[in-house]
Formats: structure tokens, C-alpha cells, sequence
């Protein structure tokens, strides 16, 4: 898993399952109390997600909300898309519009 940031986007690149839980929660929490402004989880470079990867990101848009803080996640492909389904966390976490085509 590959961890960058621009500014108050975190952006993940790689495979995020239950090997790299601990490595993205650390940098998502470290990154939401550097940054007073909303922050985005940047997902467009995520080859794979589990359900235990997706965890980390509903209990971090929770602690955040409960922080006065806002998380959202941006880039979302379908894969990670139909995890968030059936989970039925895409009821916790905030998805980036995506703007429609012409």
C-alpha cells in the first residue's frame, strides 16, 4: 500500500485488505488531526478492497464527524463500490459526486 498527500486529499494506491488496515487507519487519523479543513480519502488507485479495509474507512468518517471534522472518500471504482453495497456501509461513509458525462 503506497500513502501520499496533496494537501488535505490522503491518497491510497495498492491492495487495501486486513494486511494494510493498521498502516492507512494510522495515516487517516495522523492526516485528520493535521488538517482543521474537510479531508479526502483518495481510493482511485486501489486495485483490491476487503470488508475489513472498508471498516477502517466507516469508522474513520464516524470518529471524524464525532471531531467536527469531514471525510470523504473520492475515487471509488465499482468493485469498491459493490463492497460498500453489500457491507451496507455506504450508509456511514460519504462518497464524492462524480460529475456526470455530457
Amino acid at each position: 500500500m503506497d500513502i501520499t498527500t496533496d494537501g488535505p486529499a490522503l491518497m491510497l494506491s495498492g491492495d487495501f485488505d486486513v494486511r494494510s488496515t493498521w498502516e492507512v487507519r494510522n495515516a487517516i487519523y495522523a492526516h485528520l488531526r493535521d488538517h482543521d479543513s474537510d479531508v479526502v480519502v483518495d481510493l482511485t488507485g486501489v486495485s483490491t478492497v476487503d470488508h475489513t479495509a472498508l471498516k477502517v474507512l466507516a469508522m474513520a468518517t464516524r470518529n471524524a464527524t464525532r471531531d467536527g471534522h469531514h471525510l470523504t472518500l473520492r475515487g471509488c471504482g465499482p468493485a469498491v463500490r459493490r463492497m460498500l453495497h453489500i457491507s451496507r456501509l455506504i450508509r456511514v461513509v460519504e462518497l464524492e459526486r462524480e460529475p456526470m458525462p455530457a
